[in-house]
């Protein structure tokens, strides 16, 4: 217990002595894991519209206008025995249109002004939870669909919304390599710190080494101030990132569940918060420890 209190009390007194060049350190370190933590916020109500968007998948079929009711019953028979739909409601040109006014009621008169109907009639195929497993059989339901007589087009969301998740994977990939390369920036950062520590009390040092002060106590305080300036940096990008989730709710959750449908922003778990104080930490920790090693 003496040894750690003469170890973070070195560390103390060293950070104050050098708190401009320990104050840059650990804004690299608290501006990698605000980056890192935003990164986690975001991904992760990412995932959360989309997995929204992917539970609320249709089909949807769109007949042409001279599509007859022998072709519109031929559609209907191929949804409803596919064994993939919940519920197979159709729209008539007209229904299409009253949809269109009740969704989109600014535009409704403009609709109503021209001089014929523009909308199709269609069949909108709500699916199944066997459906959600079985991609494959619903594209090739689509490919049976698409030659049909009266077909106009099939829509079918999972399709851009498989995309939209190919998309996020490499966003997600390009990242973590920044976030990598932040964290490498930011041990750096620290050992730099530490070593201009090492240098001014080289003297300090060599004296404890001539009266044979062991190895630990000389090495014990690099290794604590990397500590705390890792926990220091990380404590600050908390708190950033916690200022910035309440700026973002405040001004743009209405507008979020209005567009995409996010009924609010959801913030990084709490055990996300105690993995960054960790990571910086252990990324101070790091940081004094290489420099700890070279003093001989």
């Amino acid at each position: 217990m003496r040894a750690l209190q003469y170890f973070f009390g070195e560390a103390g007194e060293s950070l104050w002595r050098s708190r401009r060049a320990a104050g840059l350190s650990m804004l690299t370190i608290a501006a990698g894991l605000f980056v890192l933590g935003f990164f986690l916020m975001v991904n992760a109500n990412i995932e959360r519209l989309v997995g929204r968007w992917g539970d609320a998948a249709e089909l949807a079929v769109y007949l042409r206008d001279d599509a007859t009711a022998e072709q519109t019953s031929a559609v209907n028979d191929i949804l409803a025995g596919s064994g993939l739909a919940a519920s197979v409601q159709f729209f008539s040109k007209d229904e299409a249109r009253r949809e269109f006014a009740r969704d989109f009621p600014e535009l409704a008169p403009s609709a109503a002004a021209l001089d014929r109907n523009p909308f199709p009639a269609s069949f909108a195929v709500k699916l199944n939870a066997r459906a959600q497993d079985a991609t494959a059989a619903i594209e090739n339901m689509a490919a049976t669909l698409a030659p049909m007589g009266g077909v106009a087009d099939v829509r079918y969301d999972r399709t851009w919304i498989a995309r939209l998740n190919s998309t996020v994977r490499v966003i997600r990939g390009v990242g973590l390599v920044i976030v990598l390369l932040m964290a490498v920036a930011s041990a750096l950062t620290v050992a730099n710190v530490v070593r201009l520590t090492a240098v001014a009390r080289r003297n300090e040092i060599e004296i404890m080494q001539l009266v044979g002060a062991p190895f630990a106590y000389i090495r014990g305080p690099f290794i604590a101030e990397g500590l705390m300036q890792g926990g220091l940096g990380a404590l600050v990008a908390v708190v950033f990132l916690l200022a910035t989730f309440a700026t973002i709710r405040a001004r743009y959750g209405t507008v979020m569940a209005d567009a995409v449908g996010l009924t609010g922003v959801a913030f990084v778990p709490m055990q996300v918060l105690l993995l960054l104080v960790v990571g910086g930490m252990a990324l101070g920790c790091l940081g004094g420890f290489v420099v700890a090693r070279g003093v001989r």
